[in-house]
């Protein structure tokens, strides 16, 4: 079951280059915002323990696929370039500028995190 869809990553978002992307390039960037998620949770929100995904983890989800978009889009942004030279062309951007990083969505997730099973090796010794 996807957390959300396009069209809601279209409502969510202010930016029109992301409301302009296609369906299967804002489903990418979902499902890598999926992923993320997932692994940060431990679980894929079975249907059997939630009926509907919560409304926190679908915010996330907004969160770091319009992240995942914008990042597909500029890259320079994100990687923080400030200024670019390029023959005798060259720009500098405001400080303001580009994406600082993922967003933080550990506080709308942290509710939902489950504990990693981690197996303890058995070691016998015998006596010589």
């Amino acid at each position: 079951m996807p957390v959300i869809t396009p069209s809601e990553l279209r409502a969510y978002t202010s930016f029109d280059t992301v409301k302009g992307r296609t369906d299967q390039q804002l489903t990418d960037d979902i499902i890598q915002a999926e992923a993320d998620i997932f692994d940060y949770v431990h679980h894929e929100f079975p249907t059997n323990e939630y009926p509907t995904v919560p409304i926190r983890v679908k915010l996330a989800c907004k969160k770091l696929a319009e992240y995942y978009a914008l990042s597909a889009l500029d890259e320079s942004a994100v990687k923080g370039y400030k200024s670019e030279k390029i023959g005798d062309y060259s720009y500098t951007m405001a400080d303001s500028a580009g994406l600082r990083g993922k967003p933080e969505i550990t506080a709308l997730l942290e509710k939902y995190v489950k504990p990693v099973a981690s197996e303890v090796p058995q070691v016998r010794m015998r006596y010589l």
